[in-house]
């Protein structure tokens, strides 16, 4: 009998034991409970940040800037360190870089192992961060007040695209992409890191990014366009991107027939990169389009241009192509100087980082920047969404607000599901 009880204190004890082991174990942190870690640092220390997912990529990304460098106008792509790039639609003003002092990479919503010295540093950076996290504050992110005045109004608008196609039929322009800005308030659930991830869920085929800067702002989008990319300095590409139509789930895409003005739109993006590219007396490139594409709830066409930059002896052809072909004419209209002159005369308020471009730079040998579409703008318990729309001669006021609506509705359909 003392046997038995004894061995049944046993199990008690092990029990007991075992009990006490998992309470005591930590639990491991979940891919957006790191996000939140990190980002609470970065905001608690005014460290930079950025958090992007690249199209088609299972690979989420964030790094972590102690200090943000000001790049100069023409600075060249190719010299900068791991990073990443946030450049606004004017040219003239300041680009930012963001130096990659601390990086991470996820993947099937877990953190990966590093593999280098900097990857490791980084690492037990966020080892020590989660020790420090017991109480997570949302939404941290910095941002500054807007003095923007809205007039997003589907009167005013179409009132814009008017004096667009006046401006065409008086020779002025061939094209002119007005752009619209609309306010909101953002629900009282709104989480930012739960948007990010709401975002690349919806739109795999998207640059979702999420950058936030101290004095001067916060960002977050999912564009479909992207504006450069260099591969291992080996292969450069831009895209052409223009016309849009509203995609339903089941189209079969290779029946979408398109518009005259939705091709011509498409078309006048093409013949700018190609006008670019005589230029700099580039003739060996590769072309492949146009072809329709998805992107979220809207569908584009879209047609490729590759360099091999080896064969054409241009090492710095990211460089020189950043600067001839931003801002694209896809979103700001051609000749680019007039339509320039035309939007800054008539939109009535500056788009700061909307349509400019954004994305990493140096990390795994590649460049990849993409135009700031579909984005909104954070403005602590507000923001405001931008969306344009390109202007032909063939355009129908209406039909453009129409088309800005569906572009909105990207964001605006997750936070407001």
């Amino acid at each position: 009998m003392l046997a038995v009880l004894r061995w049944l204190l046993l199990i008690k004890n092990n029990r007991v034991e075992k009990v006490v082991s998992i309470l005591e174990k930590p639990v491991k942190p979940g891919e957006a409970e790191l996000f939140e870690i990190a980002l609470n640092q970065a905001f608690e220390n005014d460290y930079s940040f950025a958090l992007w997912r690249l199209p088609n990529d299972a690979t989420k990304n964030l790094i972590l800037a102690y200090t943000v460098k000001t790049l100069e106008p023409k600075a060249p792509i190719e010299d900068l360190s791991s990073g990443f790039i946030f450049a606004p639609f004017d040219k003239t003003k300041s680009r930012y870089h963001l130096h990659a002092d601390l990086m991470f990479s996820f993947s099937a919503g877990e953190l990966k192992e590093p593999t280098d010295s900097h990857s490791r540093s980084s690492y037990e950076w966020l080892q020590e961060a989660v020790t420090k996290s017991f109480v997570q504050s949302k939404n941290r992110f910095f941002h500054k007040e807007s003095s923007k005045q809205f007039s997003s109004d589907k009167v005013s608008y179409e009132k814009l695209v008017k004096k667009g196609i006046d401006q065409i039929e008086a020779g002025v322009v061939e094209k002119i992409v007005p752009s619209r800005a609309q306010h909101i308030y953002l629900p009282d659930s709104f989480d930012v890191i739960e948007t990010f991830e709401k975002l690349c869920e919806a739109y795999p085929n998207a640059m979702i990014s999420f950058v936030s800067i101290p004095n001067v702002g916060t960002w977050i989008g999912a564009s479909p366009e992207l504006l450069i990319n260099v591969e291992n300095n080996h292969i450069f590409k831009t895209v052409a991107l223009a016309g849009t139509k509203p995609f339903e789930p089941g189209t079969n895409i290779k029946d979408v027939a398109w518009t005259q003005k939705e091709i011509e739109e498409q078309a006048m993006v093409c013949r700018y990169i190609i006008s670019n590219f005589k230029k700099i007396r580039l003739r060996e490139y590769d072309e492949q389009g146009p072809k329709t594409i998805v992107a979220g709830n809207v569908m584009h066409l879209k047609t490729t241009y590759a360099v091999d930059m080896k064969e054409t002896n241009f090492p710095q052809l990211g460089s020189v192509m950043l600067q001839l072909i931003h801002p694209t004419s896809a979103v700001c209209g051609m000749p680019l100087e007039e339509s320039l002159t035309f939007l800054k005369e008539n939109e009535g308020y500056d788009r700061e980082f909307y349509a400019g471009y954004l994305g990493p730079v140096n990390i795994n040998n590649n460049i990849c920047l993409y135009v700031n579409l579909r984005c909104m703008q954070l403005l602590g318990s507000q923001a405001i969404l931008y969306a344009g729309a390109g202007v032909t001669a063939d355009s129908v006021p209406e039909s453009e607000w129409e088309e800005t609506e569906i572009k909105l509705n990207t964001l605006l359909k997750v936070i407001h599901p």
